[in-house]
């Protein structure tokens, strides 16, 4: 999909902050409210935009200790994938899960509170999930780069 510097400029200002009204938005891009709106509807109604959403600050929940989980399945089956990406959906710990080459099948990113809540969600949910053959476990020091912003 080919945009122009107006679409760009607009999916990095709608990135930044969602929440800015179409009036803000029209002002910063010299263009009318109208046109800003007739815009988002063209990129919301193509899939460019999928959804909105708001941003919690992990710290302010409790949820501050992230750690990257590698997870190997005992066989690479299509039920053993099908079963362990159905049981991981369930995990609220779990905020993002990857299915990756290399030598690992899974990459997972856990959001806990601290080590104790890790190693209960390891023991008692993670390694629960029939057909895991290991887990690799790293523990985020600290966050270097953090966006959710994709540039166009």
């Amino acid at each position: 999909m080919v945009f122009d510097d107006i679409d760009k400029k607009l999916l990095q200002l709608l990135q930044n902050d969602s929440k800015q009204t179409n009036k803000a938005l029209a002002n910063q891009l010299n263009l009318s409210v109208t046109a800003v709106f007739e815009r988002i509807k063209k990129l919301e109604n193509q899939g460019v935009i999928s959804k909105y959403v708001v941003l919690v600050n992990k710290e302010k929940i409790d949820k501050s200790f992230v750690t990257f989980c590698h997870i190997k399945l005992i066989q690479h089956m299509q039920e053993y994938v099908i079963q362990f990406e159905k049981e991981v959906n369930k995990l609220t710990e779990v905020i993002e899960c990857y299915h990756i080459s290399g030598d690992y099948d899974y990459l997972l990113k856990v959001a806990v509170k601290d080590m104790e809540e890790f190693r209960k969600f390891m023991v008692e949910k993670l390694t629960n999930i029939k057909h895991i053959g290991s887990t690799h476990s790293m523990f985020v020091i600290s966050e270097v780069k953090h966006t959710t912003a994709i540039s166009v």
